[in-house]
């Protein structure tokens, strides 16, 4: 059955009738290409004016949010591995924009947080950062802005319900779209 993020059309070269992403109305391309060409976007940037990449920004920005704090707490928050947080760390430390120490609780573990050189490369940064933002939301009006983060906000919070579906599983069921009473909201047929 079609739901409104796909439509029936005949594939080549049997013709036969199989159900493909309608990108127009599938969430999840939106976020998709927003994220990777801002990303990317930032990453040439960045790199080219203040000699960070974009996992090296989001790393200092998550440090000015929480001084201090493990590396682990980081991947938590802005979802990246482990591995690439340390990697990006280390760049960090290696330039004099990072602190390392170890953790009063645990000396296992390690805490990070900006030196005086990463707050002042930090507050140039996000200055461009705020900008970036400012121009990606330009064509909304206040409350369209404040209503399209509460929607990303509410929509970032069910990461986790979608990443535990698995089609295999006997708690596998599917969930009914809100969208338009619950039915199917748009079948586009091809012929």
């Amino acid at each position: 059955m079609a739901t409104a993020a796909t439509r029936v059309t005949a594939a080549a070269p049997s013709k036969a009738r199989r159900e493909v992403l309608d990108l127009s109305h599938y969430a999840t391309y939106f976020f998709t290409v927003l994220a990777n060409k801002l990303s990317s976007g930032a990453s040439r940037l960045y790199l080219r004016r203040f000699g960070i990449g974009i996992i090296e920004w989001r790393v200092m920005a998550m440090l000015a949010i929480e001084p201090r704090i493990a590396p682990a707490r980081i991947s938590q928050v802005i979802g990246l591995d482990k591995a690439s947080i340390s990697r990006e760390s280390r760049k960090l430390e290696e330039k004099g924009y990072l602190i390392v120490s170890s953790d009063e609780t645990s000396s296992r573990r390690k805490t990070l947080e900006l030196s005086p050189k990463g707050y002042e490369l930090h507050d140039q940064v996000i200055q461009v950062a705020l900008e970036r933002e400012r121009r990606l939301l330009s064509d909304l009006t206040s409350e369209e802005a404040d209503l399209f983060l509460d929607l990303l906000a509410r929509t970032t919070a069910k990461i986790p319900y979608v990443n535990e579906f698995d089609p295999g599983s006997t708690a596998a069921t599917r969930t009914p779209n809100k969208r338009r009473g619950g039915a199917p909201t748009r079948l586009t047929k091809v012929r």
